[in-house]
């Protein structure tokens, strides 16, 4: 997986933002079997649903396609914050009411596999349609999507996105800066953001490691592009380690230099959409709502993760996947139907090109948005999605990035001893 070969221009992402888990409800045992075409209701719980934005209109009309295609099949979706997907889940199943299909963040289906009593896809799909439906996706998708703990796989990819850098073109031109040139190292992003602050009313960068929907996608990017992990290949934590201090002290530096707010990602977002930020790293899966803002104001820009120095970019991605945990065989058939028709060729199509995530299916990579052309190539290139070990890695997430991120790089706390007594308390949750 490694993206030497492609130098600098690896770094492009495209947020893959959001895990879809399908859980299909826990069995009513009836006396009698279904027959195959009574009509059957599943339950969907989303966090892209419901969002005011063009991810919520797309998985709205994703929902409906696939009613029309299955008119005995009705789906009723559920709308919950994005950081509150898995605790609704897991307290659902708690109560014997899970939904029949969940979506959940990548940093949260490693848990989920592990604590929740997902199915195997494969198993309720049957072996040959389950070959035949995986067949279409992009061979290094399915090498770095992780699904920790368990031996068969329990989340379909769905949405996919790698960190990018937003730019505002018109900012740069006023700051003498070269819009078809955006900087391709942290240092000339630290230069650029500098000369943006110097020359305009604007604020330079903002890199959105402080994650709203905790998840650690992006702090992960950062810390694989300096030569690090925040988990060992044998498993050990090692968020405290040389490159992960490197990687914070890195975007912590943009901070106290003054060309880094300190502020949160909403609101870092909003003075980006009124032009009063120049860059903004964030999941590429953002291109479509920060276009939307755009419109008339400034041309919005897209370039790939900057590199630290003479290592190659390295992003992972954020997005999430879709499980089914129906024991009732006629709801856990139906969202096998869901989950299929959500990642099929013609979804994926949509979810690129009115979405903005990445195409996961080689048939839909054309469609993509042509500003995102370097995440798409990039996708040969995907670093894995790493889990703390244990049952708990969810926490460990957010302990790293309520603890650490957010204190180090908007805050000014000491990179290595902060490191330090996150990686201790990760450590100590198994």
């Amino acid at each position: 997986m490694n993206s030497h070969h492609h130098g600098r221009k690896a770094g492009w992402g495209i947020v893959l933002v959001a895990v879809t888990t399908l859980l299909a409800a826990c069995g009513q045992n009836t006396s009698a079997p279904a027959a195959a075409d009574d009509p059957v209701t599943i339950t969907f719980l989303s966090y892209t649903y419901g969002q005011a934005n063009p991810l919520g209109k797309g998985i709205e009309k994703l929902i409906n396609d696939f009613q029309t295609a299955n008119p005995k099949i009705t789906v009723k979706p559920q709308s919950v914050p994005t950081a509150d997907a898995l605790t609704k889940l897991q307290s659902e199943v708690v109560a014997g009411n899970p939904p029949d299909v969940a979506q959940i963040g990548w940093s949260k289906v490693a848990q989920a596999s592990q604590t929740l009593p997902l199915r195997s896809l494969e198993e309720v799909a049957g072996t040959d349609e389950w070959n035949k439906h995986m067949a279409g996706f992009v061979p290094s998708v399915l090498k770095a999507t992780p699904v920790a703990g368990a031996k068969k796989p329990v989340a379909m990819p769905f949405m996919m996105a790698t960190p990018v850098v937003f730019y505002n073109a018109d900012l740069f031109t006023a700051a003498g800066l070269d819009p078809a040139q955006p900087p391709k190292t942290m240092a000339q992003l630290k230069q650029a953001a500098q000369a943006i602050k110097d020359k305009t009313e604007a604020q330079g960068v903002y890199v959105s490691a402080a994650d709203p929907g905790k998840s650690d996608y992006l702090t992960q990017s950062l810390v694989n592009s300096a030569g690090g992990a925040l988990v060992s290949s044998s498993g050990e934590v090692t968020v405290d380690s040389a490159p992960v201090i490197t990687a914070l002290s890195t975007i912590q530096d943009l901070t106290k230099s003054g060309v880094q707010p300190a502020v949160d990602f909403a609101s870092a977002q909003s003075a980006f959409n009124s032009g009063k930020l120049g860059m903004l790293v964030t999941t590429g899966g953002g291109l479509l709502t920060l276009d939307a803002a755009a419109k008339g104001k400034f041309a919005l820009q897209v370039a790939p993760l900057p590199a630290f120095d003479n290592l190659p970019a390295r992003p992972t991605f954020s997005g999430s996947g879709l499980t089914i945990v129906a024991k009732d065989a006629a709801k856990a058939k139906a969202a096998w139907k869901f989950v299929q028709f959500m990642t099929n060729d013609e979804s994926f199509k949509l979810i690129a090109s009115q979405m903005g995530y990445l195409p996961l299916r080689t048939a839909a990579e054309a469609s993509a948005d042509p500003r995102l052309g370097s995440a798409v190539k990039q996708m040969a290139d995907l670093a894995p999605y790493t889990a703390f070990p244990g049952k708990q890695s969810n926490q460990g997430v957010v302990i790293l990035q309520d603890e650490a991120i957010e204190p180090i790089v908007l805050r000014g706390a000491d990179p290595a001893a902060t490191l330090r007594a996150a990686a201790t308390k990760i450590r100590g949750l198994n």
